[in-house]
Parts: structure tokens; sequence; C-alpha cells
């Protein structure tokens, strides 16, 4: 039994306006989120410095006890794990106005005490932790993705053509945008790992839709003499069908990975499985519907003349 017919013909591009109005709603919304006045993002501890505090346990205690245990301080956001082996624990919190390293982790020990007794704990540590990305590293990785978005424009222009280019940088920052959207809606940190899962599904996304290009691309070759403009977007329209199987298999399979890391990796990587997991779908949805109806809209043939078309229909 084959849950996806491999002879799917779904309409996807008749509905290419409607998608792209969607799209361009839900960027609007993220954009407007992003504003820190409205939401911004939560950014965590790796951006904004805060404070390191080492404990040794008599006995390895869960993370989730640890975190209940520092609540009543008002530290439950911590940033808890295992230094070593399951009897070390670390907890990153970030400072609060007027609220220094020695304060934190005078309050965080005596919860912990409280909690698991004075004579089941040690204190290894405690340390001031710098943001890890300054004003200089912002910027250098703001440059890093410009950079990125312009080999792959390059690397698509001369593959394919000047609008296929085009298609998949919009696909792009479609999906960049509406991941970091929900992470400022949902007020979710956003920390050094949520940005190594952007730049995964940077390289997904472009994958996915890599691989509707070429079945497009080979698709207009073997129907070189297009009689109507309408007749390009059905062979994009086949492509996109012809590559449906190959698409969802491998959005479903690598979503199967992803929301397992999800609800079983822990809070070390809560915040990195998310941003996969909005990424995913999302790519998913902008491999069909964005890059494709892009490229189309600025395909000249979209709009051709009347002369033209007579050209055309005057073709062997």
């Amino acid at each position: 039994m084959q849950l996806i017919n491999p002879d799917s013909n779904i309409n996807f591009l008749g509905k290419r306006k409607i998608a792209l109005g969607l799209s361009a709603l839900l960027i609007i919304i993220s954009l407007i989120a992003l504003i820190p006045g409205v939401r911004g993002l939560n950014f965590g501890i790796d951006f904004t410095g805060g404070t390191l505090v080492e404990v040794k346990f008599k006995q390895a205690p869960s993370i989730s006890d640890v975190r209940a245990s520092i609540k009543p301080a008002g530290y439950e956001q911590a940033i808890i794990q295992e230094f070593g082996s399951p009897e070390e624990i670390i907890i990153r919190v970030q400072n609060k106005k007027s609220e220094d390293s020695s304060s934190i982790s005078n309050a965080i020990l005596k919860e912990l005490k409280s909690h698991f007794g004075a004579e089941n704990i040690d204190m290894r540590r405690v340390e001031f932790v710098g943001p890890q990305v300054g004003d200089e590293l912002t910027q250098a990785g703001i440059s890093a993705v410009l950079i990125a978005m312009l080999a792959i424009f390059i690397y698509v222009t001369l593959r394919f053509e000047f609008r296929f280019a085009l298609g998949a940088d919009a696909a792009l920052l479609h999906d960049i945008t509406i991941v970091l959207g929900v992470f400022a809606i949902t007020g979710s940190e956003f920390s050094l790992p949520v940005v190594a899962a952007i730049l995964a599904v940077i390289g997904y996304s472009l994958n996915d839709t890599i691989v509707v290009f070429d079945r497009i691309r080979e698709n207009l070759e073997s129907n070189r003499k297009l009689k109507h403009p309408e007749d390009e977007v059905k062979i994009c329209n086949d492509s996109i069908n012809q590559t449906l199987a190959r698409t969802l298999m491998t959005s479903f399979t690598t979503l199967l990975v992803v929301l397992a890391l999800f609800f079983l990796g822990g809070e070390v990587i809560h915040g990195f499985a998310f941003a996969l997991l909005v990424g995913i779908l999302v790519g998913t949805y902008s491999s069909i519907y964005v890059a494709s109806p892009v490229m189309l809209q600025l395909k000249g043939v979209l709009q051709t003349s009347e002369e033209e078309l007579k050209e055309m229909d005057a073709r062997p």
C-alpha cells in the first residue's frame, strides 16, 4: 500500500496567488513581531551574558528537580545541563538589572541546599559569562549570511536561470523570516544552537528547492516549443507533482528525528529542535508554494505580448 500516489496531479500553482498572499502576510506579521518594542527576540545568555554556577551533588539529580528547586528564586528559565558526570551540574542564569554574580550564586545555592540538603551539595565555581555574540560577531554573522545568499544566488543563476535564483533566494528569506518571527511571537529563547538550526534550515530548504527546480528544468528542456504562457505553468505544476513523493518522504523522515529531539532531547537542545521543526515545515511549504511561483511571476512569458504569442504559434 502506497501512502503517496506517485501519479498525483494536484494543482499547486493554481493557488499560487493565494499562497504568495499568505506568505506575504506571515512575513509581515513576523517582521512586526521582531520589532523590539512589539515583541522582539528573547536573547539567551549566549547573546546577553550572565552567571555560570557549577555545583556537584553526592547523588545525581534530575534536571527537572534542579529547575524546580531554583524556581522560587526566580531562575526557572536558567539553562541547566550536566557537566562531565551526572553528579556535576552547570546552571547558567541571565543577570537581571542591578544583580551581580555573587547574589545570584548565593540565591541559587540557598534554594539548592533547602531542596537537596546542604550536606549533599558542593559549590565548585561561580563566574560571569560574557556575551559570546557581541556587536562585532553579530555583524560578521550577518555578513556571512549575506555572502552565503549571494553565493547561492550566483550558483543557481549559473546552473539554471536568473529567475530561478531569485525564486530560490526568495524562499530562503521567507523561511528565515518566519522562523525568527515564530521565536519572537512565542518568546522562545534565542541562543547559539538556534542560530545553528537556522543555518541547517537554509541548507535543507535550498536542497528541497533545487530538487524541484532540477525537474522543472528537465521538463522545460524536453518541451522547448511552448505555445502558450500557461504551458510553462503546467510544466512546473507537473514537476512539483513528480517530486512530491520525494519531498514529503524526506520531510516526514526528518520530522521524525526532530520530533524525537524536541520531546526527548531535554532542555539543552529544545530550542535547536524547535527551530528545526518550524524550519522543516516552512521549508517544505516554500519549496512548493514560494520558490516556483516567484520564479514564474518573474518569467516574461507570463506577460507575453500578442506579437510574441503569434510568433510562438508560427513555430513548426
